[in-house]
């Protein structure tokens, strides 16, 4: 921020948070942010898994009546993993206890929907 015209110009520096340089790709900010704020990559991944999985939920109920619970969580879940897979690719991003809860959470939600037998099925 500047001074009035004629004074000197003085610039606030931001003492909690660094701003992070864009200049050199997305994925270099996103390393930047994960500096500053480590928990950012798990809370964007629940926020992708949360919206799939009650955006799902409601929009069913709301055209059914019901909905498939089990079904709505292996989406989601699948959905997750799917958006952290590209995030591998650049080191340091996400971390491996994250995405290997990510597979186990995979693996049960598609074990949940296999063996679950809703009211429709004989």
């Amino acid at each position: 921020m500047y001074g009035k015209p004629g004074r000197e110009a003085t610039q606030i520096k931001m003492a909690i948070y660094d701003l992070p340089n864009a200049t050199t790709g997305i994925d270099s900010m996103l390393l930047q942010v994960m500096g500053e704020v480590t928990i950012f990559i798990p809370m964007f991944l629940l926020f992708i898994f949360c919206v799939i999985l009650i955006g799902g939920i409601t929009k069913q109920k709301r055209r059914l009546g019901n909905a498939d619970i089990p079904m709505w969580v292996t989406l989601a879940s699948l959905g997750t993993l799917m958006v952290s897979m590209p995030l591998t690719l650049t080191t340091g991003l996400i971390e491996p206890e994250y995405l290997a809860i990510l597979v186990v959470i995979t693996i049960i939600s598609g074990l949940w929907l296999f063996l679950d037998r809703s009211r429709n099925e004989i």
